[in-house]
């Protein structure tokens, strides 16, 4: 004859299951990741328009191809851009990142072109150089209206930078120069040059070629230790906020026989070799994050 449970037992043999549903119902949620938190509308909206420069008409195949190497959203999301503030680009070259920060910035803050100027150098090819730097950006800036009517050139003395009137700017930002200013001696100026215009809690946005460790400074590979980069900027009164990773390229071995400048874009290598480089892709690059105290 089959007995009945008893009552206890009963209530023991449920309970017991209730407890291992409510393990597996725990386990269940903490092995499922929580969901990302909603955007809010201004942030979408900065998103949507930073996702529609990318996509804009006047950026050049060649640029264009180069955002799987530069991350230009990811980027200037990391450096905390936002739509209406003052960001002054450090010596900007061609205008890769200036045709990105000029229309982003048009309607509500303002991009400011740090560029050297001529007249501070002495005549040769150094001051040529410049010339034709400033005269390409100027022209490019006067044959797009529409996109760079609200954009500025600030020119700076590199003996004795200074980049517009101090705590102005709300974000610097400058990719691959600090290997010439160590080559050229002018580092330290530059990175106080950058805490001056900064407002209080502004932000330095730094992306550079790395090496493998501290390099001399007149090492010609155009990489830079990042260790070395974080303590010119730590020198100059900064504080490190954050790095990230999202220019990292792990199959750069960083001894090229013409330094970075032997993979792309420079591509300054035997022609036999263009299949080996163009695998490596650009270099791998620091992406780093300080922030100007703010006052107490």
């Amino acid at each position: 004859m089959r007995r009945t449970p008893s009552f206890p037992s009963t209530l023991a043999t449920s309970l017991l299951a209730l407890a291992l549903a409510s393990a597996a119902l725990s386990a269940t949620a903490a092995d499922t990741p929580p969901a990302p938190p909603a955007q809010t509308e201004p942030a979408a909206a900065a998103d949507a328009a930073m996702q529609a420069i990318l996509a804009g008409e006047w950026r050049s195949e060649e640029n264009r191809a180069r955002d799987v190497y530069r991350h230009p959203a990811e980027t200037l999301s990391f450096f905390g851009l936002k739509p209406d503030q003052t960001v002054v680009e450090i010596t900007p070259g061609g205008g890769w990142y200036a045709e990105i920060l000029a229309p982003y910035l048009r309607k509500d803050g303002n991009y400011v072109a740090a560029i050297v100027d001529p007249a501070a150098l002495p005549e040769g090819r150094g001051r040529d150089y410049q010339q034709r730097g400033r005269d390409g950006l100027e022209k490019m800036f006067a044959d797009a209206p529409t996109r760079f009517d609200a954009a500025t050139i600030v020119a700076y003395d590199p003996a004795a930078p200074k980049f517009g009137e101090p705590g102005t700017a709300d974000l610097v930002v400058t990719f691959r120069n600090v290997h010439n200013w160590r080559g050229s001696g002018q580092a330290e100026g530059m990175f106080k040059g950058f805490f001056d215009v900064l407002k209080p809690g502004g932000v330095l946005g730094v992306v550079e070629h790395r090496a493998k460790a501290d390099v001399p400074a007149d090492d010609r590979s155009g990489y830079v230790g990042e260790a070395q980069v974080i303590a010119m900027a730590e020198a100059a009164g900064f504080e490190l906020d954050a790095k990230s990773e999202v220019n990292a390229n792990p199959k750069d071995t960083k001894d090229h026989p013409n330094g970075v400048w032997t993979l792309p874009p420079g591509n300054n290598h035997d022609a036999a070799d263009a299949e080996k480089y163009q695998a490596i892709g650009e270099s791998d690059r620091m992406t780093l994050r300080f922030v100007k105290p703010a006052r107490e």
